[in-house]
Parts: structure tokens; C-alpha cells; sequence
């Protein structure tokens, strides 16, 4: 549904207060699992507009629900409050040339300045949907070890009533449309160690953790879909003079083919077992689970698609999307069954790096995708 140019003139006449609010809200630290003082701006700031019955749930996503009777179907918005960054204190902002710059500008506040913005003008004309409900959601824990904690916990309480779900998180003219599951597992090992001189010939943790990353890495990944590894942080040892006691390491594999992950996984578990009947103590704690995609309706997710196609290339310009498998909110309903996709509706660079930044002239087509897509509903 094309916006009426009642909704135009809106976005036209708050482009600059969208500005303002992304601003301030970009600084607000919000590291995953602390996403509190994020939390609590965005419900106060929707309460300010009007909205009624926004809350803050045990995971801390903030839900606006909108004509949600708790029996009918749902459409699901969100976009993610957490960032990368672990900064407890105001994250650094400088305008120049154009460009916001600032850690998590664009993954994934500009995103939920979009929504938030239609949430407004919701609230203030007390929209109500056509045919199910609707929630909006600025939710926690997307980002790496956030494991998507705040996305399942809404499909605990809402799953099986939800019929579409969109998550704002990526660049504009991108959608993924495909889920990436992945394992993350914590590993540790222990040996005994010693003096690295009057102990020599004990056994090193620092060796074997680093044979056991070599067997790792010579493993030939599977083919059926794209499937990755990598070890992304070692540590351990004492001293230059200690044979290290500990040594540990954080290891991810990936893949958008459920049998791929499972044969990685199924790797991955051998050459536990060979160290561990070495004698060697090796504890494992799985940190991150993502869930590949199941069975999707196809017809549905395209006709998502093509709503999504039409308000980018309207608002941005740009006449064909490019679709992806990825990593995000989507992977939870997606390995429910439940069409899905994560849309973007910024114009950017830098994403998870302190030098990110979004163009100040890709804010306000941004609101107009959002807009479309959720008051499509009303």
C-alpha cells in the first residue's frame, strides 16, 4: 500500500525530529544483556506519544501491542536495541559532511528511530489494524552472544499467533530472506602443568588447545549450502616460565543448510572425544545457538518480498532488492516455519566497527519503508 500524502507530509514535517531522537538515542549505551537504559527510553518516549500499553518485558524488548485482543493472529515488527560495543558510558557522536557518526548508528538505531516514528503516528491517531494484530518491538540481544534472547522470548509468548514478522536490520535494497544457524561453544582445557623447566615434559593446555584448533581447521566443510568456522579468541598460560595449566578459546561454525550444521557439529564432537580419551580434561559450554531455516510458505514470504521491493525502490530508488541468507531476529520464526525477513532502510558504512556512520539523507526514505510496511496493516 502506496502512503497517502497525509503520511508523506508526516514523515516530510519530522524528518528532523527523527534526526534529533536517532541522535540522542545512539549514545545511550546498550551492550547486549544491558539494553536497560535503551529500554526504558524507548518506552517512556512511545508513552510521551500517546502509545498505550507499552511494557518492558524479563529479556528487556520493549513491546508496543496494537490491537492485539490475545487470541488473534499477529504481525511482528522489531528492530534490536543492543549494540556490539561493550561501552557502559555515552557512546561517541560527531556530525560531519553529511554523515552520523557514531558505534551502533546504523545497526541497529536507525532502525528503530524508523519504527518508533510510525509507532508515533500510531499512537497519535489511534490507528487500530485491519485484520490482526500488530506488535512493535525494540527488542534485546541480537548481537553475538545476545543469542537472539529477546526475539525468543516473544515467540514464547507469542509464537504460535504470529503470522509474518519483519525485523529492520540491514542496509537499504538488502533483505535476508534465509537464516544462518550457527553453534558457538566456550573451551576450555586443563592439564597439570608446572614449572616450564623443572616440570618440562608435563603436559601444555596452550599445546593442546592449539592441536585441537588445528584439527579443527583441517576439517573440509560440507558443500550442500555455505558453511564457515572460525576461532575467534584464545587464551590462557601463566607465565613465559609456567607450562600453562589453562588455555581456552571461543569457536563458531555456520551454515544456511540444517545437514551442514549438523555434519560440523558432528565434527566438532570427535575431536572433543579424541582429546578427552587422551586424558586430557576438556570442558565445553555451548554461548550461542542460531536455528537454520524450516519448512517456509514460499508464496507468503513472497509476497512479503514483493511489498518490501516496491516501497525500497519507491523511497530509495533502487529496483532490485538483493536478497541473502543472514544471521539475525529472522532466524527464530524462519526455523518455525514463519515467513519472515530482515529489511533495511539505511544508507551507511562501518557496520560493528567505532568508526560507523549512516548518511543523514538516507533517514527519511527510511521512515517512509517502515511506514509502508507496517501501516500496511492498518
Amino acid at each position: 500500500m502506496k502512503l497517502t500524502e497525509e503520511l508523506l507530509s508526516y514523515y516530510n514535517d519530522h524528518a528532523e525530529e527523527a534526526k534529533e531522537l536517532l541522535m540522542e538515542l545512539a549514545q545511550i549505551p546498550a551492550p547486549s544483556h544491558h539494553e536497560e537504559k535503551r529500554a526504558e527510553f524507548c518506552k517512556n518516549w512511545l508513552e510521551q506519544q500517546g502509545a498505550k500499553g507499552v511494557y518492558i518485558d524479563e529479556t528487556l524488548n520493549v513491546v508496543y501491542p496494537i490491537g492485539d485482543t490475545g487470541s488473534n493472529k499477529l504481525m511482528v515488527f522489531e528492530a534490536h536495541s543492543d549494540v556490539v560495543f561493550p561501552d557502559m558510558e555515552p557512546l561517541p557522536l560527531k556530525v560531519e559532511n553529511g554523515r552520523i557518526y557514531c558505534p551502533g548508528v546504523g545497526d541497529d538505531t536507525a532502525h528503530v528511530v524508523a519504527m518508533l516514528m510510525t509507532a508515533k503516528y500510531i499512537a497519535q491517531n489511534n490507528l487500530q489494524p485491519k485484520d490482526a494484530g500488530v506488535l512493535i518491538i525494540v527488542n534485546s540481544c541480537e548481537e553475538g552472544l545476545g543469542n537472539l534472547k529477546g526475539t525468543r522470548a516473544i515467540f514464547e509468548r507469542y509464537g504460535d499467533r504470529v503470522e509474518e514478522f519483519i525485523t529492520f536490520d540491514a542496509f537499504a535494497g538488502r533483505a535476508a530472506d534465509r537464516a544462518v544457524g550457527s553453534r558457538r561453544y566456550k573451551v576450555e582445557i586443563a592439564t597439570e602443568g608446572g614449572h616450564s623447566y623443572g616440570a618440562f615434559g608435563n603436559r601444555n593446555a596452550i599445546a593442546y588447545l592449539a592441536a585441537l584448533i588445528n584439527d579443527l581447521y583441517n576439517m573440509k566443510v560440507p558443500t550442500r549450502g555455505k558453511t564457515t568456522y572460525n576461532v575467534g579468541k584464545i587464551s590462557g598460560g601463566t607465565s613465559v616460565n609456567t607450562i600453562a595449566q589453562n588455555a581456552e578459546m571461543l569457536y563458531e561454525f555456520r551454515s544456511d543448510d540444517r545437514e551442514d550444521l549438523a555434519e560440523m557439529e558432528a565434527h566438532f564432537n570427535a575431536a572433543i572425544d579424541f582429546y578427552r580419551a587422551k586424558g586430557v580434561e576438556v570442558k565445553v559450554t555451548l554461548v550461542g545457538d542460531r536455528p537454520c531455516s524450516g519448512e517456509i510458505d514460499l508464496a507468503r514470504q513472497q509476497t512479503m518480498k514483493d511489498r518490501v521491493a516496491k516501497a525500497t525502490e519507491r523511497y530509495y530508488g533502487i529496483d532490485k532488492m538483493a536478497y541473502h541468507a543472514g544471521s539475525t531476529d529472522c532466524n527464530i520464526p524462519l526455523s518455525m516455519g514463519i515467513p519472515a525477513l530482515s529489511v533495511g532502510c539505511k544508507k551507511g558504512f562501518g557496520t560493528h566497527t567505532r568508526g560507523e556512520y549512516i548518511e543523514i539523507d538516507g533517514i527519511l526514505p527510511g521512515l517512509k519503508v517502515a511506514g509502508e510496511l507496517i501501516l500496511f496493516h492498518f
